[in-house]
């Protein structure tokens, strides 16, 4: 994505933690979450105005108690899910599968150690 295209993004979302050079991402799974928003939006699947107001009400709906880069990013995933459902970009078998995969995954690793998905989930 070209800084032009970051620049247009970044402006479009609400209160996105960043600095001068741009998102700035706590973990991992921030960048990956912003990351597939970006890819969905370039895909057509939503717009930014779409995903501005999904979000907004997300952040919203945490209240002023929730601060910080965590509670944005649990917004951003709280809007992606909404946001796919509303498309349906993933039928609601698939998620729930998906979701029990990463669940029984996440209960079965040590912690400090990355979870990995199996092949047969």
């Amino acid at each position: 994505m070209s800084r032009p295209e970051v620049v247009r993004v970044l402006d479009a979302l609400p209160a996105i933690p960043r600095d001068r050079d741009g998102p700035v991402f706590a973990e991992p799974w921030h960048a990956e979450a912003f990351a597939l928003a970006v890819e969905l939006e370039a895909r057509g699947a939503f717009t930014w105005s779409e995903w501005a107001d999904v979000l907004g009400a997300e952040i919203a709906a945490l209240g002023p108690q929730a601060c910080g880069e965590e509670a944005y990013y649990l917004a951003w995933l709280s809007a992606l899910e909404k946001m796919t459902d509303a498309k349906g970009l993933i039928p609601e078998a698939e998620r729930a599968r998906r979701e029990a995969a990463w669940d029984r995954a996440a209960r079965a690793t040590p912690h400090g150690r990355p979870i990995a998905l199996g092949t047969r989930d």
